[in-house]
């Protein structure tokens, strides 16, 4: 009896493989009579996904398999890949992510500013106030810090995004974090408005994908060694998965220059934009390392097409409790806003508070 079972099932699968056979060589024959059909499949392959992804294969497991099928030509020869998701081939107009009404990519460009790590109620305040009354709309601050020493500030956690979204909300600003564990992601995106993926988890796969499944925004740090085409594939990872609200962010990579913290590849910028439709900020904080820097790094960035700057402001940087020497007090930082707005690479509404 139970041979006659496993018969049975062998003859049922016999039977739905030929029929898989019939279906994807008739798929291919109508590929071929109409080529301009197969370059649009991979959007179309991602849509049906997340409305019919119900079965027993995943999502990702399906998107996979149609782009195998779409990898194979006339007499089984490879076709050309797909275009990525991320690709301004795949998307000729710009992506434009707009965050608590205001546009990243939209042509004006933004300055995002903060503390590199959140250490107080009163610290925290401080510099979004600062940043409120230059005109911003974007306040940093970490919560979460990877350090390269176990023994150095590792952030407040929780804690930290609680405080500086309070800080955001007090001033009206949003506000941008950086997660290191995909397990946060849920409850992080219940005080962030831009979700941040630093550096050196640019290749971190497993929290890309769970970056794809939520609906807030990304923004993606180059990783330290990492080269173009490996931070495009990153973006892609998180776009595959559904989220396509994605910043890129170019800080620097690892060099042998010892002059400056990194190497800024400002010609990054453009590349980016060239070959994605996403929008492209610049960290002239962490590139360089040296406050000294930090103006003509800003012009470079803005003058090259970056749709903003990021750098980093505090109260008093001497105390600071992570990369003390590189952040800007309140005087510096009123007069990096200022050089770039004379420059006339940005425009802002000073507010007084």
């Amino acid at each position: 009896m139970r041979q006659n079972t496993l018969d049975e099932l062998r003859d049922q699968l016999d039977d739905l493989d030929l029929q898989l056979i019939d279906l994807v060589n008739q798929r291919e024959i109508l590929l071929q009579k109409n080529k301009d059909l197969r370059p649009e499949r991979a959007d179309k392959v991602l849509e049906r996904m997340n409305l019919h992804s119900k079965g027993a294969l995943s999502k990702e497991t399906l998107i996979g398999l149609f782009k195998l099928l779409d990898q194979i030509g006339p007499a089984g020869k490879p076709a050309k890949l797909p275009e990525l998701l991320v690709s301004r081939k795949n998307k000729p107009e710009n992506t434009v992510v707009t965050v608590a009404g205001k546009e990243i990519g939209g042509g004006q460009p933004q300055l995002v500013a903060g503390p590199c790590a959140v250490e107080s109620a009163e610290q925290v305040d401080a510099a979004a106030g600062a940043v409120k009354a230059r005109g911003l709309h974007f306040l940093r601050g970490g919560a979460f810090k990877p350090r390269t020493s176990p023994y150095d500030f590792q952030g407040l956690g929780e804690e930290g995004l609680r405080l500086l979204k309070q800080a955001g909300n007090r001033h009206g600003l949003a506000v941008i974090s950086e997660i290191v564990d995909p397990r946060d992601l849920e409850m992080a995106a219940g005080y962030l408005d831009v979700i941040q993926i630093g550096a050196r988890n640019m290749q971190n796969f497993e929290l890309l994908k769970e970056a794809g499944r939520t609906k807030k925004p990304i923004l993606l740090k180059r990783g330290l060694a990492a080269t173009i085409d490996e931070f495009i594939h990153a973006a892609e990872y998180i776009m595959v998965h559904g989220n396509d609200q994605i910043i890129l962010c170019e800080r620097g990579i690892r060099t042998y220059e010892k002059a400056t913290r990194n190497t800024l590849d400002i010609t990054a910028v453009p590349l980016l934009k060239q070959e994605t439709h996403l929008p492209v900020m610049v960290d002239v904080t962490h590139s360089t390392g040296r406050k000294d820097l930090l103006v003509p790094a800003a012009k470079a960035a803005l003058a090259i097409g970056a749709d903003g700057v990021m750098a980093e402001v505090h109260p008093n940087p001497k105390q600071a409790l992570s990369d003390a020497s590189q952040q800007m007090n309140f005087t510096e930082f009123e007069h990096f806003v200022n050089e770039l707005e004379k420059s006339g690479l940005y425009k802002h509404n000073k507010v007084m508070v």
